[in-house]
């Protein structure tokens, strides 16, 4: 896809990125830079029993100021208004996340509270703050979600068995600390599918309807590096220059997104996420090759950058036959490296399909997909396809 003259557009990445093994020192003097000084640890249990948020404490030495560490898998309000309440209470002026993308989400919902006080399904929506929020410095322990570098946080609401969307420039992370030895103890399966879903904020960002051109370079580099380095991650878990590798990719690709938006493989993902309780990353790896052939009719051009990205042979062949090329090697890379390739593998009961794909109509992010969508029949193919 080419631009013209009418090309117009905002890139947006105000956050500072701090990389390197054994970074995860400097995050007290991150936390002066900032001028705070009480903080509180944002995680989840798994992360305080593997010991890496012990060093982050260590590291804000004086600075600490408490942790919550109640956050699970999929975000809810109801932990949101816990940890802010948490936080409150122990004076914090700051929050750092040490954790996966729900950690993150949770991290941004709390800041919010912090800042705005209310409910925070007040603040659904894009654009709905009118200033910054309490600052929050992340440090990822795993390398898939972007959400270090991104304005956008998804907190589910449990009540309802629905996902909200949070999109607001003014809750963009100040800083993130990319530390490859945060994510070396990583299983194989959550380091593929974490690094899948960084591979289709790459490709969505590509696609997206806000697509530009320095958004598409953070992008089609994001993908030559996930290629490469995540089959690494996977095979050899404690290779620290692969994992960096992948954390730079996931980072150039929240930034990508970020900027350009994803389209129908994050909404039906979001959907099955907030149903069935399947993973972001694993729904977004079933689900990315088949929106590709769904919407190569608008973007075959596109896909074909993606499989020149991939390292693949497109000599001779038409931007159609190149980026079912691409589609095709996404499904290979998923195989070599062991992720369910089908949606009932990941738990999704057939029956409940059409549910689903009505449910996908009303995700924000299918506003961005260059193929318009409107029938939630055109979604249940796809599920069905996928299934």
């Amino acid at each position: 896809m080419a631009y013209g003259r009418d090309l117009s557009f905002i890139y947006n990445n105000p956050t500072r990125i701090i990389f390197g093994e054994k970074s995860v020192a400097d995050t007290g003097i991150e936390v002066d830079h900032l001028r705070c000084s009480r903080a509180v640890i944002v995680t989840d249990r798994g992360v305080v029993e593997a010991g890496l948020a012990e060093r982050v404490e260590k590291a804000l030495g004086r600075r600490y100021a408490g942790t919550f560490d109640r956050c699970l898998q999929d975000s809810g309000l109801h932990l949101v208004n816990e940890g802010a309440a948490f936080a409150k209470e122990r004076g914090a002026d700051i929050l750092v996340s040490v954790g996966g993308g729900s950690v993150i989400d949770t991290a941004k919902g709390m800041a919010i509270l912090l800042k705005e006080g209310g409910q925070l399904q007040d603040y659904a929506g894009f654009q709905m703050l009118s200033r910054p929020q309490t600052p929050h410095i992340v440090i990822p322990t795993t390398a898939g979600t972007g959400s270090e570098a991104t304005y956008i946080a998804v907190i589910k609401d449990w009540d309802l068995n629905t996902k909200l969307v949070f999109g607001d420039y003014n809750i963009i992370p100040k800083t993130a600390i990319l530390d490859p030895t945060m994510t070396a103890g990583l299983p194989p399966q959550l380091t593929a599918t974490t690094g899948m879903d960084a591979l289709t904020h790459a490709v969505e960002a590509l696609h997206a309807l806000q697509c530009e051109p320095i958004a598409d370079a953070m992008a089609l580099h994001a993908i030559r590096l996930i290629v490469e380095y995540l089959p690494r991650c996977v095979e050899k878990g404690d290779d620290l220059a692969a994992r960096g590798q992948q954390q730079i990719a996931a980072t150039m690709a929240g930034i990508a997104f970020g900027n350009a938006q994803v389209g129908l493989v994050h909404a039906m993902a979001h959907t099955v996420g907030a149903l069935f309780k399947v993973p972001h990353g694993l729904a977004n790896s079933i689900l990315l090759p088949y929106v590709m052939l769904y919407n190569m009719d608008e973007c075959a051009g596109r896909y074909a950058m993606v499989a020149k990205a991939m390292d693949l042979d497109t000599r001779g062949l038409s931007d159609r036959e190149a980026g079912e090329a691409a589609a095709n090697a996404v499904w290979a890379l998923t195989r070599r490296m062991g992720v369910p390739q089908r949606l009932r593998d990941a738990g999704v009961p057939g029956e409940s399909l059409a549910e689903a794909a009505d449910l996908t109509l009303s995700d924000a992010s299918i506003v961005y997909n260059p193929k318009t969508v409107s029938e939630a029949g055109e979604v249940l193919e796809l599920f069905r396809k996928a299934w």
